[in-house]
């Protein structure tokens, strides 16, 4: 077994560790989500933390991890005799992305289950972490039915395994620790409310750290038992300052006037339910503990508020998570509790590292000054003749701000594919409605039991059967066959030309594609964004599952300039080749945003309709997002989409809640099979 990096060795990174230690405190307090960017100690700081752990007394033999002074009467094992005890270090359970639910949960081997009637279970990795951690990496690219199993898990305290009649249930307390990397994709905000505390994690930009950071890396890396060696005595008295804490956990008093701040400091930050109250309760108690008192203090409740709230305070996908210290501030000073500190922070008796030294922060977006997007505006006219905007150079527009975004209707792309776990468009997928059945290729999950028994019917006789039982073989089996939804790529293609640049015409742009982004993101979609204005176009977002990036993208969107609208086709195209090369599974969905117009370079509209008929040509679906305005209408969009094999839709009609308001699937000339 490889000697891990010791945790007091980490260099920085204050409230990581403190809330992992908070944790090894108080596990009741819910685990912590760890987000920042890649190379800042993530994964290093996690993998540390289980050789602080105390260890756990299990009952001998049990696969489950039983405590032989409560043992889970209903424990697949059980049931136990008394006195059989051993003690072993607290697991660490690593969930691998890509796993399987089988490896999740367990597996049980239907055949003997049928056949015999017995419960043969193989235990999963819920199980290993029963009464330990289960530590997920990139946690946010989980795919949502393993993200549902934890979220029962996490909620029952058990995990259930049941398959057509046969069940196993086992108990599974753990604690949840999960790090991402937010350019990566956001998380599910029910996953994100099992988080009992999060934190915000960066490279610090002093040299003097940095240099630091790879002086003890390089060394860990020559000898990592030697190293290990040198922080032994500071191991061994953070884990004594753990259990320390554990035992003295009981005898904090959390008083009326700390709980009337955590309460006050919940309603003023509109969280939604009451878990964050709970949370905050039990992260605040924890503190004290962790600094050798019994009282709970305004500077442990501030503190708590700091971890605990931070990802809850979200209101939509697009909002940066954080908390505004000076309002937090002001709610904790006006509902004062007794025992209150100064707010000097001088009497805090231990300000180090794994102290209770709070994380910066960051402002919720409204409260930044808001400028008027009007004030700015002179009369200019653009390509069409209508008034715009100055902006910093010639033949560009400052960004205009995306109208309110709103619900909008279903778009999907036709027939039935096979991509990665989504809500978009239909797909064969492990989970769903049960469509047929066939020959397992490979092990068995998800048996068709009418099949199977069918299989198996003909041949009772030559099988010699005698009794009421089945006798079924291997080649009886069957798997179930299902359909759900899938995640695709949405790619848009966002005309930021002159003829756009109109300042009301592009909020109500920008406003529709946020609308739309907003979707995918609740539809577990990846999204690319190509914009083209001026002479060319650009890739301003490569396709990612960071909806939020393509949302901050689409604010500084600049605009104004001719329309290269071929290019803007063309580069389109040469992007859906190159994600197919990486991600076969995945269909595309095309979104252009424009108004139809194609101008610059020789013979515009000519070339720009062959761009389109090479998306045609390729089966891809595509919608034109039509934004042609005033009395007189063109119709060239309509006439792209022609091109294009898609449909067109007005700003209006994009609505859910307009006339045409439709689940609408997006109809190409050719649909699949």
């Amino acid at each position: 077994m490889s000697t891990p990096f010791p945790f007091t060795a980490v260099v920085g990174q204050d409230d990581l560790r403190l809330a992992l230690l908070l944790n090894a405190v108080s596990p009741a307090v819910g685990g912590v989500l760890v987000r920042g960017e890649k190379g800042t100690a993530k994964s290093t700081a996690v993998r540390a933390l289980s050789a602080l752990m105390p260890q756990v007394d299990v009952v001998s033999g049990c696969r489950f991890s039983c405590d032989p002074d409560a043992p889970d009467p209903a424990c697949p094992d059980g049931p136990h005799e008394p006195g059989a005890r051993v003690s072993r270090p607290a697991r660490m359970v690593e969930l691998p992305v890509g796993a399987s639910e089988d490896r999740l949960v367990g597996a049980l081997d239907i055949e003997r289950a049928l056949a015999e009637g017995v419960k043969a279970f193989e235990p999963g990795l819920l199980a290993d972490a029963h009464r330990g951690i289960l530590y997920v990496d990139e946690v946010n690219l989980l795919h949502d039915h393993l993200v549902d199993l934890l979220l029962d898990a996490a909620a029952m305290g058990a995990s259930y395994v049941e398959r057509e009649g046969v069940s196993v249930r086992h108990a599974s307390k753990f604690l949840l620790v999960g790090t991402m990397n937010p350019e990566e994709g956001e998380l599910r905000p029910q996953l994100l409310d099992r988080f009992g505390l999060t934190v915000e994690v960066a490279a610090s930009r002093e040299p003097d750290q940095r240099v630091e950071v790879v002086r003890r890396r390089l060394a860990y890396d020559d000898d990592p038992a030697a190293f290990a060696a040198r922080w032994a005595d500071e191991e061994a008295a953070v884990r004594a300052r753990i259990t320390a804490a554990r035992e003295l956990l009981p005898s904090v008093r959390l008083g009326d006037g700390a709980l009337r701040q955590i309460a006050a400091t919940c309603a003023a930050f509109e969280v939604d339910g009451m878990r964050a109250d709970i949370v905050m309760a039990r992260t605040a108690t924890a503190l004290a503990a962790w600094a050798g008192r019994t009282d709970v203090l305004a500077e442990d409740v501030r503190q708590a508020a700091l971890l605990a709230l931070p990802h809850r305070r979200r209101r939509n996908p697009f909002d940066a998570p954080g908390l505004d210290e000076d309002k937090l501030d002001e709610t904790l000073e006006e509902f004062g509790g007794p025992g209150e500190s100064d707010g000097d922070g001088d009497d805090d008796p231990d300000p180090g590292p794994d102290g209770p030294g709070g994380p910066g922060g960051q402002p919720e977006p409204d409260d930044a000054p808001q400028g008027d997007g009007d004030t700015a505006a002179r009369p200019e006219a653009g390509e069409d003749g209508e008034p715009q905007p100055r902006g910093g150079g010639a033949g560009e527009q400052s960004p205009a701000r995306a109208a309110e975004p709103f619900r909008t209707k279903v778009l999907s792309v036709p027939g039935l594919g096979e991509g990665a776990a989504g809500r978009r468009s239909r797909a064969r997928t492990e989970h769903g409605r049960t469509t047929g059945a066939r020959r397992p290729r490979g092990a068995l999950t998800k048996l068709h039991l009418a099949a199977t028994v069918r299989a198996a019917a003909p041949h009772q006789r030559a099988r010699g059967r005698s009794g009421p039982g089945l006798v079924v073989r291997r080649d009886d089996l069957r798997q179930a066959t299902r359909e759900g939804r899938e995640g695709n790529l949405v790619l848009f293609v966002v005309d930021a030309s002159g003829s756009m640049a109109a300042r009301q015409r592009m909020s109500a742009v920008k406003g529709a594609v946020l609308s739309l982004l907003l979707d995918a993101y609740q539809r577990r979609d990846k999204v690319g964004l190509v914009t083209f204005r001026g002479s060319a176009a650009d890739v301003a977002l490569p396709p990612t599952s960071s909806v939020d990036a393509a949302a901050a993208r689409l604010e500084s969107l600049p605009t104004g300039g001719r329309t290269p609208l071929a290019a803007g086709l063309l580069r389109a195209h040469e992007v859906l080749r190159v994600e197919r090369l990486r991600d076969p599974a995945r269909r595309a969905l095309v979104v252009v945003v424009t108004d139809g117009r194609a101008t610059g370079g020789p013979e515009p509209v000519s070339l720009a309709s062959r761009a389109a008929r090479l998306f045609a040509a390729d089966g891809v679906a595509s919608v034109v997002v039509d934004c042609e305005s005033g009395p007189v209408r063109l119709g060239l969009a309509g006439r792209l989409a022609g091109e294009l094999g898609g449909t067109a839709v007005t700003l209006d009609e994009l609505r859910a809640d307009s006339i045409a308001g439709l689940v609408k699937d997006v109809q190409g000339s050719r649909r699949a099979a």
